[in-house]
C-alpha cells in the first residue's frame, strides 16, 4: 500500500508539472508541430526526474564503482536491470523521438526539396499601370508604424480618465477601414494590479490612426475587450485559442475591426506543405470576438474579405526568399547563381482593391545597388504579382531623397509604392528627430535621381510632375480653360513662406498679381520692377511656367 501510495504521489505530481508546461508555452497537440514534440520530449523528461532520479543516481554509482574492478560489465548490467523497464521504456521514447526529429528535419530539408520550397510562393507577371491606379492624395497612408505609435501615445495622454490604468498595445495592425488605410491597436492593462481593478468591465476600447490625415480616434466600446494579450487565465488570448483549438498550429495572432468597427482577434493556423514539418505555410484563420470570445475557423479560402492580415510578413518574406534562391534548383543557388532573386531588406503595404498587399522590392543576389522589380502580394489570399520594373532598390531612393532636405537634418521612412503619372515612384515621409512627419519626397524608380519634395503632400508631387517633365519623362497635359497666358510689366514684387516653401507675389503694372512658387524657375529672385515676363497661369494665378 505504502509503495502504491508513494508511486500514486510521484505520478500526480509529474501530471501537475507537465499540465503547468502545458498551461504556460500552449503547445498543439499535433505530432506535425515541431514545438509538439519538444513539449513531449519536456514531459518525458520530468516522468524521468520525477519517478527515477534515486535509481539513476543508483545506476551512476554502481557502474562508476564497477568499473574499478574485474567485474564492470556484470555491475554494470545489474544496474541497469535495477533502473526497470518503465525507466528503461521512458529513455527509449525520449531517445526515439531525438531520431524522428533528425529523420523529419532531413526528410524536409531544402537540398531535397528545391522544388518543392520554389512553389511555396507562385509570382505572375503583371502590368503596373493597369494594376496600380494613381491615388486621390486623401489617400496616400502618410505615416508609418512608429509615427502611429508616437500619435497613439498623444493620444491616450488626453484621456485623463484612461492613462493612469490602461496602456498601447504595440500591434497597430495596418487594415483598410472603409477604403483608408488605417492601423488598429488596442488597450491593454497596465500591469496586475489595474488588471485586478478593471477586468470585470474589460478594457474600454481601441485605437483607430488615419494614416492619410493622422487623425487618432479613441473608439470606446459599449462592451469591453475580455479577451486579449494582457489578460490572464482563461481569457489571455493565446490560451484561450489554444484550448478551444487543442490540435491547431497557429502561426499569429493579430488585432483587426470588422466593417462595422467591431474588435476582432485574427489567428492564422499553420500547415506544411513539404515533408513532415518543413514548408510552413497558413492553411485556414480562426476569428474570435475580443469582446465576447465567440469564434469560428475559417479555410483560408473562405475568410471573410473584411480580413486585410491573413498572412504574417515574415512568412511572405521567406516564401520570396525561397522562390528566388530555387529558381534553377538548389545547386545552382550555390554554385553560378544564375537567375537567382532575393527580396530587398525592407518591405510595406499599400492598399489596393480594398485589400492589403505586402510591396518589396526583388534585386539580383550578385547586385545590391537596383531592383530587377517588385511584388506585391494579397495579404488576406497570398495572390502575388511580379512587375518587372528595373531601377533603385529602395534604401537608395532614402538617401536620395534625405539628399534633398540635408540642410535639415530629416531621415527617410522606408517608402511606399504608387503610381504617379503612369509611373513606379516612391512615396517617402521625412521626418525630424523627434520622429513627427515634416516634409515628403516622391522618388522616381527608375531614374532616382529625379525627386519632387514638398511640406505638403500636394506640393511634394507637383514639383515631382514638374521635374518629369522637365526631363522628359512625361507631359503635363492641362485642359485649355484652365490655364492662360500672362504678359506684362512687373510693378513690384514681394515674398512669403507659405507651407515651407518660398513663394513670390508678382504684380503686373495693369494691376494683375501672379504667385509663382521658387521651384518654377531659379531666375525668380534676381526678377525686379521693369522687367517684362510672359507667364502660364491657372485660374487662381498660380504660375506653371515663367518666361
Amino acid at each position: 500500500m505504502k509503495k502504491a501510495l508513494s508511486i500514486g504521489l510521484r505520478l500526480l505530481i509529474s501530471a501537475v508539472l507537465i499540465f503547468l508546461v502545458f498551461w504556460f508555452t500552449l503547445p498543439p497537440l499535433n505530432i506535425r508541430s515541431a514545438e509538439f514534440w519538444s513539449f513531449l520530449s519536456f514531459s518525458l523528461l520530468i516522468l524521468i526526474l520525477v519517478n527515477f532520479t534515486g535509481k539513476v543516481i543508483s545506476f551512476v554509482q554502481k557502474v562508476s564503482n564497477g568499473a574499478k574492478g574485474r567485474g564492470a560489465a556484470r555491475e554494470a548490467k545489474a544496474a541497469l536491470k535495477a533502473l526497470g523497464y518503465p525507466m528503461m521504456g521512458l529513455v527509449g521514447l525520449l531517445v526515439l523521438l531525438g531520431v524522428f526529429s533528425v529523420i523529419f528535419n532531413v526528410i524536409g530539408a531544402e537540398i531535397f526539396n528545391a522544388s518543392s520550397y520554389n512553389q511555396l510562393i507562385v509570382m505572375n507577371d503583371a502590368d503596373f499601370s493597369e494594376d496600380v491606379a494613381e491615388l486621390n492624395m486623401s489617400q496616400i497612408p502618410i505615416v508609418d508604424r512608429n509615427s502611429s505609435m508616437l500619435l497613439g501615445k498623444r493620444k491616450l495622454g488626453e484621456m485623463s480618465d484612461l492613462v493612469s490604468q490602461f496602456e498601447i498595445a504595440e500591434d497597430y495592425t495596418q487594415i483598410n477601414y472603409n477604403d483608408v488605410p488605417t492601423r488598429v491597436t488596442p488597450l491593454l492593462y497596465g500591469d496586475v494590479i489595474k488588471w485586478l481593478n478593471n477586468q470585470s468591465e474589460g478594457i474600454p476600447g481601441y485605437l483607430r490612426v488615419n494614416m492619410t490625415t493622422q487623425d487618432v480616434t479613441l473608439v470606446r466600446l459599449e462592451d469591453g475587450i475580455r479577451y486579449s494579450e494582457s489578460e490572464y487565465f482563461m481569457r489571455y488570448i493565446h490560451r484561450w485559442i489554444r484550448f478551444n483549438y487543442p490540435t491547431k498550429i497557429f502561426a499569429d495572432v493579430s488585432f483587426e475591426i470588422d466593417d462595422n468597427g467591431a474588435p476582432y482577434w485574427v489567428a492564422s493556423t499553420v500547415e506544411y506543405r513539404i515533408g513532415f514539418w518543413s514548408g510552413r505555410d497558413i492553411g485556414g484563420v480562426v476569428l474570435v470576438n475580443a469582446v465576447t470570445g465567440e469564434s469560428q475557423y475559417y479555410d483560408v479560402e473562405e475568410a471573410p474579405e473584411w480580413i486585410d492580415q491573413v498572412y504574417d510578413a515574415d512568412l511572405i518574406l521567406n516564401q520570396l526568399v525561397y522562390n528566388g534562391k530555387y529558381r534553377s534548383g538548389f545547386w545552382n543557388s550555390i554554385f553560378g547563381q544564375k537567375g537567382v532573386l532575393a527580396p530587398t531588406e525592407g518591405y510595406n503595404y499599400i492598399a489596393l482593391q480594398d485589400d492589403v498587399w505586402l510591396y518589396t522590392g526583388m534585386t539580383s543576389v550578385v547586385s545590391d545597388e537596383s531592383n530587377v522589380g517588385f511584388v506585391l502580394v494579397n495579404m488576406r489570399t497570398k495572390e502575388t504579382r511580379f512587375y518587372s520594373v528595373p531601377g533603385a532598390e529602395e534604401y537608395s531612393a532614402m538617401a536620395s531623397a534625405e539628399g534633398q532636405v540635408q540642410h535639415l537634418g530629416y531621415t527617410a521612412t522606408f517608402p511606399i509604392l504608387l503610381n504617379v503619372g503612369d509611373r513606379p515612384t516612391y512615396f517617402i515621409s521625412l521626418k525630424e528627430k523627434s520622429g513627427l512627419v515634416k516634409m515628403y519626397a516622391f522618388v522616381d524608380v527608375q531614374q532616382y535621381q529625379i525627386v519632387g519634395t514638398g511640406s505638403s503632400v500636394k506640393d511634394a508631387k507637383e514639383d515631382y510632375l514638374h521635374k518629369l517633365a522637365e526631363d522628359g519623362q512625361i507631359e503635363i497635359e492641362r485642359p485649355e480653360d484652365e490655364t492662360k497666358t500672362v504678359s506684362g510689366t512687373v510693378k513690384q514684387i514681394a515674398t512669403a513662406v507659405v507651407d515651407g516653401n518660398t513663394k513670390y507675389f508678382i504684380q503686373l503694372t495693369d494691376g494683375v498679381v501672379i504667385v509663382a512658387d521658387i521651384k518654377i524657375s531659379p531666375e525668380l529672385p534676381f526678377l525686379a520692377a521693369g522687367d517684362t515676363v510672359t507667364a502660364l497661369v491657372t485660374q487662381d494665378g498660380t504660375v506653371t511656367e515663367l518666361n
